[in-house]
């Protein structure tokens, strides 16, 4: 019965309810509110309007309260559209609350048009403005982090200016990408969205299953991510200012011994190979292992912090400034943003303008043109830069300064080692990318018809970027010898132009009935340039005045295109919209394979069941229960242009007694290369409970991807490494959940929950010899596309196993390994699958609360069963006696641990070194906190402002995970793939440390 839920529901409102102060009126007002069924409503606030007097109905759904006789009553449920009613002479008000289905009702973004939300038939979730901009982030990509399920964000490390990797149910191919398309305004693009400005959005949506991605073809094989853009409205003008400043700090870092740790451990090294006594250490030995350098420093306790001199207090800002408005023939919107961020690594930094005009202009009741158009310049520095990991090996006993404050460039005799203060010297290095780029999204739409309308979407992009590097003589990497320069530029020309025909229409008020068809054509064209010298004269050229260089070392064009054509046919029907069918059937031919295999043909179908449509679901208690069914297939295009063709290389040879340059083949083509495909099942389940307080969707998915394109290696004696080709197949199988739950809502008081949960498998089916390991390749049946395969750590040999382990060639102290296939020996053969960077499951949970003016929320996220290697643990853990080390626990005769092996000068690495790098990967991280406070609109207006904000925010505090606490790591956050100079899994010196982010902001409408 709704009286037993209502009795529910209402009993804790009607409890805190006592507490609400009742003055005393000139009337006392009484009445029952109920909801359509005519079944009382306890709970209900009862509110006088513009002032905080109020209680709540009780158990029966009766309220009385005292008002004044000119007073307004506010009566608001979950649930529920709330009603103001005046109260004049009235003494007994009656009310009768209407479900609220706005939820149900709200439109989604989908392919080529929109769709309300209890029409959906396809697999999609999406985020929205308030989720994005309570972020404060430089990067759109950043937002879908635990917001969508289904969809795995990572970040790795903290370089400004660096994107997340995106991957939408896992990955399916080993060569041909796993990248997502994104679709801007209706513009599909190429690359990511990591130009747009993240306040300019308006909501994403994420196309995950078949029906929704087909529409998109073989660009949407990955999934789709729709961004949709800030509007302007009929209406007043509104100007409107945000910002946000803050600072950044490194949130811990990889610890290496101090200078007394450190010569304890040379001398272990010695130790261990009978070159240093045994026992305490003493002058005279000392004497015999140490240069004089590090004796003194030995002799002072100097401990040189090298990783803290290359860090410092970033600084994070960002200042928006936007116009919107319109009337009934014309709407716009215009912004520009300045965001700015210095990393806490030196030398690293990254800013960004960005200017916005969305334009919609109605010619005639029948013809609108509109324009979305985007300009951005940015700076990256540091992208290719990163000194922490050679600062980690020098030797903390050294003096990096003289008595007179100059720098020492080699602080100890050890050539290799020079000073890592050099490296942050100005204009020792610069690495700088500078970026320029123009968006359009152009369109133009005519009615033809009451039912039949026509849209051309045209998109043209255009971009250009030069990238500079120089690195100086005094350098670790020049270490005297003459200065290097070099500059990339290339200079990217995209379009795409679409023609779209829709018609819809209802029959009998029952048949509802939606036709699109489209006709489409992208193009790409991408021209390069590169350049690399030595010896630049002067330094203060930097990458300015190459051709001044003694050597050019390297020169280089290059011109790439490609272009796809398409025809889609998309029909959606609905009966009474109970009952819901969308067919999809899209064809794309691609330059980038042959002309009989040219063609990819994808065709999807997809029913939903809105069963709460149905009689028996008449007195429920249920508000949305949709079952949702669809299979389809996509195709995948994602490889590098002309590997159909045979291609030509030049070489060089001897003609006669001299040198001359010639051709040869460099590849081999294949022209039966064809499209990968991807088929995927997919049932899902819409729900909407307890008048709106409890909301969300689980999904069931089965994805098989057949005909992988790939590389194929041939014997090296045919003169060729290999050529692409089609074979094996993957398959992903996961399960998804979201939940959106109203825990509280009263006058004064609001909670909500928001919960993404999901969990992807991902699997090889076949390889190019059918079921069949290439353990070459890293590639095993039944186990994810990557995976680490490698010795397995058990623990160090103690002393009372000197036995044991002399049988397997080993001694105490060194590192013992699993024999994982039990014949005695330690050798190749026992190799075995460790782990993978695919998580078991990922979650993300985001708690609101409203009270009164202020608003707080924090949002957690989690991923959890994957595994990372840490290449800290083997470049910086030699345990070699030479450099310095990560602050390990190892192995002595009097600290017999299990971490880490006894240091040994006459190993470079510890035998068996890299089974030290392998981590659980799993943490949890609160990502962000955030307080606001909003102004009364009543002040407000006295500052002739509509309303104010202002917030604070810490993004990521903390970082909860083993590899941090117990083995002193940093950030166990990793790509999945190798991405950006990060290989995947991996954490390197390439990443830079986590930090933790304060920012005060404020936003401002006029």
């Amino acid at each position: 019965m709704k009286q037993k839920f209502y009795l529910k529901s209402g009993i804790f409102l009607f409890l805190l309810a006592l507490s609400l102060n009742v003055y005393g009126q000139s009337r006392v007002v009484k009445g029952k509110v109920t909801d359509e069924s005519n079944e009382p409503v306890p709970g209900t606030t009862v509110i006088v309007k513009g002032t905080t007097t109020g209680t709540t109905t009780d158990l029966d759904g009766d309220y009385s309260i005292s008002v004044s006789d000119d007073a307004v009553l506010v009566f608001s449920f979950i649930g529920f559209t709330s009603k103001e009613i005046t109260v004049g002479n009235n003494s007994i008000i009656n009310v009768t609350l209407n479900t609220d289905l706005s939820d149900l009702e709200e439109v989604i973004v989908v392919g080529y048009g929109t769709q309300r939300k209890s029409q959906l038939t396809g697999a999609i979730s999406s985020v929205g403005a308030k989720e994005i901009q309570e972020l404060p982030i430089s990067n759109a990509r950043q937002a879908l982090q635990g917001r969508a399920a289904g969809v795995d964000v990572t970040i790795a490390g903290s370089k400004p200016g660096a994107g997340p990797q995106v991957r939408i149910r896992g990955r399916r191919s080993f060569n041909a990408g796993n990248d997502p398309l994104y679709v801007v305004d209706n513009i599909p693009i190429v690359g990511n969205i990591d130009d747009i400005n993240p306040q300019d959005i308006v909501s994403m949506e994420v196309l995950k299953d078949a029906s929704a991605t087909a529409i998109y073809g073989s660009r949407g094989a990955n999934g789709v991510v729709l961004v949709t853009t800030n509007r302007g409205k009929a209406g007043k003008t509104i100007v409107s200012f945000d910002m946000f400043a803050g600072v950044n700090e490194s949130l811990g870092r990889i610890e290496v011994f101090n200078g007394p740790e450190f010569a304890e451990y040379k001398r272990e090294s010695r130790r261990a190979t009978g070159n240093y006594p045994a026992g305490p250490a003493t002058p005279e030995a000392d004497a015999t292992l140490f240069e004089p350098v590090e004796l003194e420093g030995i002799a002072l306790g100097r401990t040189t912090d090298y990783v803290g001199a290359l860090l410092r207090t970033g600084v994070i800002q960002n200042y928006q400034v936007g116009v919107q408005g319109g009337n009934e023939k014309t709407n716009f919107f215009i912004s520009g943003n300045y965001f700015n961020e210095t990393g806490v690594v030196k030398n690293q930094d990254f800013s960004r303008y960005t200017f916005r005009v969305n334009l919609d202009h109605k010619i005639t009741n029948r013809i609108t043109v509109g324009t979305s158009t985007l300009l951005v310049n940015s700076l990256r520095n540091g992208e290719n830069f990163n000194p922490i990991g050679g600062a980690m090996q020098e030797n903390p006993l050294g003096k990096p300064f003289d008595d007179e404050g100059n720098l020492i460039f080699l602080p100890t005799n050890d050539g290799l080692r020079t000073n890592p203060y050099a490296e942050i010297v100005p204009g020792a290095q610069l690495d700088e990318v500078s970026r320029y780029r123009m968006f359009n999204s152009i369109y133009a739409t005519i009615q033809l018809h009451k039912n039949l309308s026509f849209r051309s979407n045209f998109g043209p992009d255009f971009s250009f970027q030069r990238a500079g590097r120089f690195t100086g003589s005094q350098t670790n990497a020049r270490r005297g010898a003459q200065p290097t320069g070099s500059i990339a530029e290339r200079w990217d020309f995209n379009y795409t132009l679409e023609n779209i025909l829709t018609y819809e229409k209802t029959f009998n008020e029952k048949h509802r009935l939606n036709v699109t068809g489209l006709q489409a054509i992208q193009q790409d064209r991408s021209e390069r340039t590169s350049i690399s010298v030595l010896g630049i004269p002067a330094a203060s050229q930097l990458y300015h005045r190459l051709g001044d260089a003694s050597q050019i070392t390297g020169a280089n064009t290059d011109l790439i295109e490609w272009a796809l054509l398409s025809y889609m046919g998309r029909i959606n029907y609905g009966f009474k919209d109970k009952y819901l069918v969308t067919a999809t059937l899209r064809a794309d031919g691609s330059s980038r394979f042959g002309s009989n295999t040219k063609w990819g043909y994808f065709p999807s179908v997809a029913f939903a069941w809105n069963i709460t449509s149905e009689p028996f679901m008449a007195n429920s208690n249920i508000d949305l229960m949709k079952l949702r069914v669809s299979y389809g297939s996509i195709g995948n295009q994602g490889i590098s242009p002309y590997q159909t063709q045979p291609l030509l290389g030049r070489t060089v040879y001897a003609f006669g007694n001299t040198p001359a340059f010639g051709f040869r083949p460099n590849s081999i083509g294949n022209p039966d290369l064809r499209w990968e495909s991807s088929a995927t099942f997919n049932v899902g389940l819409d729900f909407g409970l307890i008048k709106g307080r409890l909301s969300g969707s689980m999904e069931y998915y089965n994805t098989r991807t057949t005909s992988l394109l790939a590389p194929q290696p041939l014997p090296n004696s045919t003169g060729f490494g290999g050529f692409t080709t089609n074979v094996g197949e993957t398959q992903n199988t996961g399960f998804e959940l979201t939940l959106n739950s109203i825990n509280i809502d009263r006058t004064n008081f609001r909670w909500s929950t928001d919960i993404i949960f999901n969990t992807n498998r991902e699997q090889i089916v076949s390889l190019a010899n059918g079921r069949v390991d290439d353990i070459a390749a890293g590639r095993f049946i039944g186990q994810p596309l990557s995976v680490f395969f490698d010795l397995k750590k058990v623990g160090i040999w103690q002393t009372d196993e000197a036995d044991v382990a002399q049988s397997f060639g080993d001694r105490p102290g060194e590192i013992k390994i699993e024999d994982f296939n039990s014949d005695g020996r330690i050798n190749a053969n026992d190799r075995q699958i460790l782990g993978s960077a695919v998580p078991d499951f990922i979650l993300g949970m985001t708690n609101r609360f409203n009270y009164k003016a202020f608003d707080f929320s924090f949002f957690i996220f989690a991923r959890v069963g994957q595994m990372l290697r840490s290449d800290f643990h083997s470049a910086n853990n030699s345990l070699f006696g030479r450099y310095n080390n990560l602050a390990v626990d190892y192995w002595t005769p009097n600290n017999p641990t299990n971490e880490f092996p006894r240091p040994n000068q006459n190993q470079e690495f510890p035998k068996y070194n890299t089974s030290m790098t392998y981590f659980d990967g799993s943490f949890v991280k609160i990502r962000n906190i955030n307080l606001g406070y909003t102004l009364p609109t009543a002040l407000a207006t006295k500052f002739k402002m509509q309303s104010l904000r202002v917030f604070t925010s810490i993004q990521q505090p903390f970082i909860f995970a083993e590899y941090r606490s117990r083995y002193q790591g940093i950030d166990p956050e990793t790509f999945i793939d190798g991405e950006q100079g990060v290989e995947g899994g991996r954490v390197s010196s390439n990443v830079a440390p986590a930090i933790t982010t304060y920012t005060l902001g404020l936003n401002v409408r006029f």
